[in-house]
């Protein structure tokens, strides 16, 4: 048995995965996330803001100690490519290093669309091709896939919050606000180079889906055994993105299954995968709790 400690820095969050490798599969440890919005900011100027950073160290403090209270033989901290385009990039490594010991992997756009593949892919029983669509805070993952691996991969820069900074300015969100994100997110997808109508599944990830699907199953608070490979149908995508970005984010905020940290981009975040399902052969969206950190797991056992 390898015991391993995998970190997931994106935009948004930042994400623990401590699992056990036996009889080749994970079992999982500890699962923990943390709202830190390392992305604040940076699409306007082009650096981590001190808050930002913060917030950041002060959760991988707590995941540190989480680590080596588990004693993990081994850990991988990643993040994307937002962290090296950064202009303070060294305050980040230099905080990430002196906390985990190991030097943050800062990976390509095909290593994420792999580790994302993989992890989100593990033991999913349905027909392929999938396409898997993991929805950030800065950016937006589609991974089209089948059991040999990856066929096609694009990294599109929309995410939940660099669309919220760029065009959001009002309570409740104004139709011209929410044309604006549609027609940002409409442009990139419609200029994608994966073949999204391949798909046989579409496979969502991550934070925004988990939130959607937890709105859309009226769950009195988040649970992940009610989320992971559950499965929204159309209908209640269409209805459920509808409430997220017309409701105010007093609204949101009274809804338990919504963490504090998402209240105010999960409207855009829903309203990137409704544009997406809408171009895609498929009638639901199937919902996956494994993801880009199950992936990286995995990388190191």
């Amino acid at each position: 048995m390898t015991r391993v400690a995998a970190v997931d820095c994106g935009t948004n969050s930042i994400r623990l995965l401590i699992a056990d490798f036996v009889g080749g599969e994970l079992v999982e440890v500890d699962r923990r996330m943390t709202i830190v919005r390392l992305g604040q900011g940076v699409d306007a100027s082009g650096a981590f803001a001190a808050e930002a950073l913060e917030r950041v160290f002060a959760a991988s403090d707590e995941f540190a100690g989480v680590i080596r209270a588990a004693g993990a033989a081994r850990t991988r901290f990643v993040a994307t490519s937002a962290a090296r385009d950064v202009s303070n990039r060294d305050e980040f490594f230099a905080g990430i290093s002196k906390r985990f010991g190991v030097e943050p992997d800062i990976i390509s756009g095909a290593e994420e669309a792999e580790l994302t593949f993989r992890g989100a892919t593990e033991a999913l029983h349905v027909p392929g091709p999938y396409l898997v669509a993991d929805i950030g805070g800065g950016s937006t993952e589609l991974v089209l896939g089948d059991t040999s691996g990856v066929i096609a991969a694009e990294s599109l820069d929309i995410g939940s919050v660099r669309l919220t900074e760029r065009h959001v300015r009002s309570d409740p969100t104004t139709p011209a606000e929410l044309a604006a994100i549609t027609k940002d997110v409409d442009a990139l997808l419609d200029s994608t180079t994966v073949p999204l109508t391949e798909a046989r599944a579409l496979v969502g990830v991550a934070g925004t889906v988990t939130t959607v699907a937890a709105v859309a199953f009226n769950l009195p608070e988040y649970d992940r055994s009610r989320i992971h490979h559950a499965r929204i149908s159309g209908a209640d995508l269409r209805a459920t993105t509808a409430w997220l970005t017309n409701s105010t984010r007093a609204e949101r905020a009274a809804v338990r299954s919504i963490h504090p940290g998402r209240v105010d981009v999960i409207g855009a975040g829903a309203l990137i995968l409704q544009r997406l399902y809408d171009r895609m052969a498929v009638d639901e969206v199937l919902v996956s709790e494994h993801d880009i950190l199950d992936g990286v797991a995995l990388s190191i056992t």
